[in-house]
């Protein structure tokens, strides 16, 4: 099965993606997802320039090799471009691969482990109300497990609160980069967030009662030290998982957090590899990993990583928000369904212009989501609806402190 064409389509249907399009001499179609959010055309760019003309001829059923050539003849390794560009490869072909065997993809990775992946929503509020408002809308809409994001106050705008407009006055539910030409400012300050977010997990709890899985994510804010004190400060509020507590490039600085709380702990959305994570696992020092098959090499790589993790029985918590395409979604959920040390998958839906452009099988029921049965990943490009929502630049926001210094938002 030799690849004949490989192409890769940029558009922006609610937000930017980057799909790769690889095509056989048999005809089939396997889709990639190479989006990484804010950086689009450096990915596309790797893949269209540098990686299009190495896949040309090549069989399009040998998926280890290829990723591994991709990986080592390039000299230069890892990096957010490299393993998204490597990802979309690798997608694509694990796609082509099950369309051949005229089977779903989690087939081929050994078959269902569960009948339904449980998924986590995003509900967030500018005061207690308004939260509460958001997780009643999650809960109606069939989410059974919930991420809590709030305001601050003294805080203009914290990033993750859907209800706070945006610089252009328009709520960023599907996407918080804002179409700009220069990123939006927000402002921080990690000790009024810490003051302020045990009352709130206080007022969820009060409300929708002790059974209810609540999640949420520190985005990198705090030092080991305040990310300590927040874990142990949340303990009585039992939540299911605090994401991203602490700029995890540090490895060594989850040991502190660790000793200090018994809050589960998850990290690695901004990771690439498996090296990433050689500490964190072989410590124990986290209970999930965070990463996305669309930045972290794909299915095969995400396989192999979760793997290393199930040895010390930490979980997977795959990212999933709307910068992950729905090609990309729907690879992390047949890889779900297969493994055996599954968590809980993140999940956004995306817009109806994305839905227009990106055809899916999956499903969301109840709270769990499916893969669904049809060959491949069981999504499609619509050329057409692509072709009507051309790229625009856009950028994530960034905060300062209130004396002015960039930090970690």
């Amino acid at each position: 099965m030799k690849i004949a064409t490989v192409d890769v389509v940029v558009c922006s249907p609610d937000r930017n993606f980057v799909t790769l399009r690889v095509t056989t001499e048999d005809g089939l179609v396997g889709l990639g997802d190479g989006t990484l959010n804010g950086r689009e055309l450096a990915v596309a760019s790797y893949l269209r320039d540098h990686v299009a003309p190495l896949l040309v001829g090549r069989d399009a059923h040998a998926v280890e090799d290829t990723w591994q050539f991709l990986y080592r003849s390039g000299y230069w390794r890892r990096g957010p471009v490299t393993m998204a560009a490597i990802a979309a490869v690798d997608v694509a072909l694990w796609d082509l691969k099950a369309q051949a065997a005229g089977m779903p993809l989690y087939q081929l990775l050994g078959g269902a482990s569960r009948t339904g992946i449980m998924a986590y929503g995003h509900a967030s509020g500018r005061d207690t109300a308004e939260l509460f408002d958001s997780i009643r809308q999650h809960l109606e809409a069939g989410y059974r497990s919930i991420r809590v994001q709030t305001s601050v106050p003294g805080i203009n705008a914290v990033y993750g609160v859907a209800a706070q407009p945006s610089s252009e006055g328009k709520r960023y539910d599907y996407e918080p980069a804002q179409r700009t030409p220069l990123p939006a400012e927000e402002d921080w300050d990690t000790r009024a967030y810490l003051r302020h977010l045990p009352s709130v997990f206080e007022a969820v709890r009060g409300e929708f009662g002790p059974e209810l899985p609540l999640l949420h994510d520190g985005h990198h804010r705090m030092t080991p030290i305040q990310a300590a004190r927040l874990g142990k400060d949340l303990e009585p509020y039992d939540l299911f998982w605090l994401e991203d507590c602490t700029p995890a490039e540090n490895q060594e600085a989850l040991r502190l957090v660790r000793a200090h709380t018994t809050t589960p702990l998850a990290i690695g959305e901004v990771f690439n590899t498996v090296w990433d994570y050689q500490t964190l696992i072989r410590e124990q020092l986290i209970d999930y990993v965070r990463s996305a098959v669309t930045h972290t090499g794909g299915i095969t790589a995400m396989r192999k990583l979760l793997d290393f993790a199930a040895q010390y029985q930490i979980k997977s918590g795959i990212h999933g928000p709307t910068d992950i395409s729905p090609v990309g979604m729907a690879a992390a959920l047949h890889l779900d369904l297969a493994i055996h040390n599954f968590g809980i998958q993140e999940y956004m839906r995306h817009g109806a212009l994305t839905d227009e452009v990106f055809r899916q099988s999956f499903t969301f029921d109840d709270g769990y989501l499916h893969p669904g049965n049809e060959p491949g990943l069981g999504v499609t490009l619509d050329q057409a609806a692509a072709d009507r929502f051309p790229y625009q630049p856009a950028y994530l926001p960034f905060n300062r402190l209130k004396d002015g210094t960039v930090h970690d938002w």
